[in-house]
């Protein structure tokens, strides 16, 4: 029977997590399915029906969360043993230019900086001066640690890669002088309380927080923003695309393009210089 259960569920929850999937691709994969599972209301799957809730999705969504939705369902497929019911991932082309309308600028990071000092937030300062310097994901941050600090070297592993990431010299003084106040002597530089790495929503709640003061709208204030901005900033001085990727972990150097591109007035800039309007 091609139904979708609760136990099917908690099955594919498990092997994604044996699959060393991080826990954010975990929750977002198995959503997807369960919003699929309520579409079709306890009936079987079929492909007339998957087509149905594709096209149902895009009349919505953006053709790349689409994408997104139908990769964690073919996921599934796969695991119960049904891939005859693969859908085909959209053709998306990948824009010329960037939506400036969604990127974090310098100025504006400068600003969230300034307003986390103002409310005397030193962790969340650090957080964010560490994001935007070293391109690290969000989900990488438990890698900043007393030892890397130490070495100038954060060794990454995750996903099954490694990586290794450079610390900056003034960087590293003030995470050391952060651990110092803290009496952290070892591991983990952002931690709980109790000792535990702070968890993702808890960064993303409290950088929301900065948004007033430093005069930014909330929808562009998020971890994965400021690897952006990193990433600009990088190719801005150095441009090799390839030893970005290697930097930012990228397996593929196309991902690493999308973070570079030039934005919508750049863009419209070099249309100008162009001169084909006569």
């Amino acid at each position: 029977m091609n139904k979708i259960t609760e136990g099917s569920l908690l099955d594919f929850k498990e092997c994604l997590y044996n699959d060393e999937k991080s826990r954010a691709t975990v929750v977002k994969y198995v959503r997807s399915v369960e919003l699929l599972s309520e579409y079709l209301a306890g009936e079987e799957i079929t492909k007339e029906r998957l087509i149905e809730y594709r096209d149902g999705l895009l009349e919505s969504r953006k053709a790349q969360t689409v994408n997104g939705c139908l990769s964690a369902i073919n996921a599934y497929l796969n695991y119960c043993g049904m891939p005859e019911m693969r859908l085909r991932l959209l053709k998306v082309q990948r824009q010329a230019f960037l939506e400036e309308s969604r990127e974090l600028s310098r100025k504006e990071y400068e600003r969230l900086l300034s307003a986390a000092r103002g409310r005397k937030d030193e962790r969340m300062y650090l957080i964010l001066l560490t994001l935007g310097c070293t391109g690290i994901r969000i989900s990488e941050l438990s890698f900043i640690t007393v030892e890397a600090i130490r070495t100038g070297r954060a060794q990454i592993h995750l996903k099954g890669k490694n990586r290794t990431i450079i610390l900056q010299k003034e960087l590293r003084c003030r995470l050391g002088a952060y651990v110092k106040k803290k009496g952290i002597g070892n591991g983990i530089v952002f931690r709980t309380r109790g000792g535990k790495a702070v968890d993702r929503s808890n960064i993303c709640h409290d950088m929301k927080k900065l948004c007033l003061a430093a005069e930014v709208e909330p929808h562009k204030v998020f971890p994965h923003n400021l690897r952006h901005l990193f990433a600009r900033a990088f190719y801005d001085v150095e441009k090799n695309l390839a030893h970005l990727a290697d930097v930012l972990g990228h397996s593929r150097i196309e991902t690493t393009r999308i973070y570079v591109a030039a934005s919508a007035s750049v863009h419209e800039k070099i249309l100008n210089r162009m001169q084909l309007i006569i």
